[in-house]
This record gives C-alpha cells, sequence and structure tokens, in this order.
C-alpha cells in the first residue's frame, strides 16, 4: 500500500471507506477501486456477496476470486447479505422503504429473525469455507429489520453498520458516523456528487468522523469516480485517520 504523507492523523478524526457489492460478478471494478485508495493509502472494508450475484458465480464457486481476496493486504472482508436481493414478506411498508432506499436490493429489510438467522448463517458458511474472516455486517441498502437486529446477537459478530452509525454487538452502543454515497443513475445523481465533496469539507472543518461508501455502478458514471476521490482527499489532508470498520470497533 503506498505511503500518502501530506497531511498528520488527527486519532479523533477517523474515516471509514467501504467498497460495496464486492463479488465475482464486480472483480473488475473491486480491482480499480482498490488502485485508487491504494494510492491513497485508504484501507477498505469490503463488503463482500457470497452467494451468486450480478450473473455470476457465488464465492464458493469462484475459488480464483476467493483466493484474490485473501491476498489484499490491508483491507477488511465483511459480509453483505446473502444474494443482495429483496425477499417477499414483510409489512408492506417496509417492502416500500426497500424499494426506494435499496433499489429493490434490502434483502434484510423486512426479515423475521428466523429468517435472517438463516440467511447470515449460510452467509458467514460461505466465508468461512473461503478462509476470509469475518467480524461484521452491512446489510444492503444499510436497512435491518428488527428480527435481522435479534438474529446478530447470536453469531458472534461484532459490529453491523447503518447509514448513520456504526454498532458494536459487544457493547450495545452505536457510533454515529454517517455514510456518503452515490446514486448513479437516480433523479438525485448531480446533488448527491456535489453533496459529497461539500459534506466532507464540512466534516473535516468540525472533525467529525465520517463514512464513504463506494459501489461498483459509480465506476459507470462519468464524474463520480473523480469526485469521490476529491472527498477523500480533503477528509485525508484534514489529518483524517482512515480506518477499516474492524479497527475502528477495536479501538485501534
Amino acid at each position: 500500500m503506498a505511503l500518502r504523507s501530506a497531511a498528520r492523523h488527527d486519532g479523533d478524526f477517523r474515516l471509514v471507506v467501504s467498497l460495496h457489492d464486492v463479488a465475482p460478478a464486480t472483480a473488475g471494478e473491486t480491482a480499480a477501486w482498490l488502485a485508487d485508495l491504494d494510492a491513497l493509502a485508504v484501507p477498505a472494508s469490503l463488503l463482500v456477496i457470497p452467494g451468486a450475484f450480478g450473473g455470476g458465480p457465488s464465492l464458493a464457486d469462484d475459488p480464483a476470486f476467493a483466493s484474490w481476496l485473501r491476498s489484499l493486504p490491508g483491507h477488511e472482508p465483511s459480509l453483505h447479505g446473502l444474494h443482495h436481493a429483496a425477499v417477499p414478506g414483510g409489512p408492506p411498508w417496509r417492502r416500500a422503504v426497500g424499494r426506494v432506499m435499496a433499489r429493490g436490493a434490502g434483502e434484510f429489510c423486512a426479515l423475521t429473525e428466523a429468517e435472517a438467522l438463516e440467511r447470515l448463517t449460510a452467509g458467514l458458511r460461505i466465508m468461512r469455507d473461503a478462509r476470509l474472516p469475518v467480524t461484521g455486517f452491512t446489510p444492503p441498502g444499510w436497512l435491518a429489520s428488527p428480527g435481522t437486529r435479534a438474529a446478530l446477537r447470536s453469531l458472534g459478530l461484532t459490529y453491523w453498520t447503518s447509514q448513520l452509525a456504526v454498532h458494536d454487538l459487544t457493547t450495545g452502543r452505536a457510533l454515529r458516523m454517517p455514510a456518503l454515497s452515490h446514486r448513479p443513475g437516480g433523479r438525485g445523481e448531480r446533488t448527491g456528487a456535489r453533496l459529497m465533496t461539500t459534506a466532507s469539507r464540512a466534516f473535516s472543518r468540525t472533525r467529525t468522523s465520517f463514512r464513504v461508501a463506494l459501489h461498483p455502478a459509480d465506476l459507470q458514471r462519468p464524474g463520480l469516480r473523480e469526485t469521490t476521490l476529491a472527498a477523500l482527499r480533503i477528509a485525508l489532508d484534514a489529518g483524517a485517520r482512515p480506518l477499516t470498520y474492524a479497527a475502528l470497533v477495536g479501538g485501534t
């Protein structure tokens, strides 16, 4: 990982970058984002979809991709659902929220505890068999039903994340830490792109820890990559300490 010497790290001002939708189908986009992050010496929390996703094979059916993930220095594998696709059931209002917030990918937004436990256990088993250690979970779209949150407490994980906070499953505390992300192709794409750098400047000025979420689809839209990298540089130049979720929750 390349060294960045332009800024002093301030331990109280922290930055977490998560790379979403990591799967064999998005190997190219994952590698492209990691090259950018490595150039900035920013470790990533890799949100891995272990089941079949995006028309590609599952993690279990692509040992070469699993081996590549194991070889990445400094980055943290984390669980990001099982298939990253909405499932039927649950209250209508929760399904509606999932359609709006997660664009139909709200896999865990309306599950019962038993349903969530089954999917979480299956995902963790695939990750374990691929020899990828996992300590945390980010639900697709950051949407976790009460049943999902109950299921998480029995799995030995140390954290889960929502859009506004990182939740410590050991202590029960929530670290308020907003996440910035793009909505490529959506109605608010341009506004969101401007907000990315504006918010980074505001957070850097007030030394408010925050997160940046990267998605494979961001790379398909002109300007979103550059906007994201600019936001990261603003925070790093202001002294933000880049951490993975595991390091953040572990207090290192």
